[in-house]
């Protein structure tokens, strides 16, 4: 089916059909939901190329992923994918992500928005004082920014989550505990939410009166293999830690391996807490010993960031510039009581 014939089938004009189709004001709601229900009845589907023509937007949101030999992927990126996806298909959406060389983010991210292709713009792997958001701020369609970063004013629209209060939360949970000796297996250094939940263990131990020694602290990226190689590292110094909190489940799995290898028992020698992006190949509960988590759903940030700019593009609904997400502390068996000295 064709423009022309759905038009005749709804005894409307095809420019009333097309407006109602690409969210224009004017048509109204019982017009625009008279269209969409036949829409999803006959399976049409628009000609990406006219409506371009007719509205002078792209259908697509744009990426810019920095790709070299030796640059990790991540398991979390695929999850966060997964939630945009989800959004745009609802919306007949693209998402078009360009390969880049790491050290050209920047013109990367300057030709994508100049070419046409996209009509906004989402950056994410936020690092302190970062500095794709003044390029950002200086173009002229929407963009969005999944994270924050630290010591820049924030001064542009992003999604985050409170990764500080997460983290103070957490070693605030394991100093109630009794544990008084803390180890941070931590994203890399470079990274807000790495800086921001350091911040957050860093604060809630000075409270204490407590320090936490950089020796028991691991910058690495996000993996199973550094979780290990980090924990291993940590549990051959003089003083054993009691508490760890990890970044990530990812890297808890390794951190928990180690621990097993040592012969020391999860939530009795040792805590641990690790951070929950509700992965969906490794759940927290489904550890042997289940894990104390901070949790915020990876895949919920990536709905809610295409919606916002598909929002943005359309001009339907108005979102707030700026949100910033609570984690939710769920105790489970992997936290216990500070082993007597």
């Amino acid at each position: 089916m064709n423009l022309k014939q759905l038009s005749q089938m709804l005894g409307l004009s095809q420019t009333t059909v097309s407006r109602a189709l690409n969210g224009y004001p004017e048509v109204n709601r019982e017009t625009r939901e008279r269209v969409l229900k036949a829409v999803r009845e006959t399976g049409y589907r628009p000609n990406k190329a006219a409506q371009r023509l007719a509205t002078g937007k792209a259908g697509s949101i744009g990426l810019v992923m920095p790709m070299a030999a030796g640059h990790p992927s991540d398991l979390h990126f695929s999850e966060f994918l997964t939630g945009l996806g989800e959004e745009a298909l609802r919306h007949d959406f693209h998402f078009v992500l360009t390969p880049a060389d790491p050290n050209d983010e920047v013109g990367a991210l300057k030709r994508l928005a100049a070419s046409g292709n996209v009509d906004a713009l989402f950056i994410t792997y936020m690092r302190g004082h970062d500095p794709r958001l003044e390029m950002l701020k200086s173009l002229s369609i929407p963009f969005l920014v999944h994270g924050r970063s630290f010591g820049t004013e924030p001064d542009y629209p992003y999604l985050d989550i409170d990764n500080e209060a997460a983290f103070y939360d957490a070693a605030k949970l394991l100093l109630q505990l009794g544990h008084k000796r803390f180890a941070l297996l931590n994203g890399p250094i470079y990274l807000d939410f790495a800086i921001r939940r350091k911040k957050g263990v860093v604060t809630a131990l000075a409270e204490r009166g407590l320090m936490l020694d950089e020796a028991y602290v691991s910058h690495t990226a996000m993996t199973d293999e550094q979780g290990l190689f980090a924990m291993e590292r940590i549990l051959q110094l003089d003083e054993r830690p009691t508490a760890i909190l990890c970044s990530s489940t990812v890297l808890a799995l390794g951190a928990v391996r180690a621990i097993n290898q040592a012969k020391l028992k999860l939530g009795e020698d040792i805590s641990l807490i690790a951070h929950d992006d509700v992965l969906t190949l490794l759940k927290p509960e489904n550890f042997t010993v289940p894990l104390t988590t901070t949790r915020s759903s990876l895949r919920a940030a990536g709905v809610r960031v295409a919606e916002r700019l598909i929002g943005a593009i359309k001009q339907l609904e108005t979102f707030p510039e700026q949100e910033l997400w609570k984690t939710e502390l769920i105790v489970r068996a992997s936290t216990g009581v500070a082993p007597a000295d």
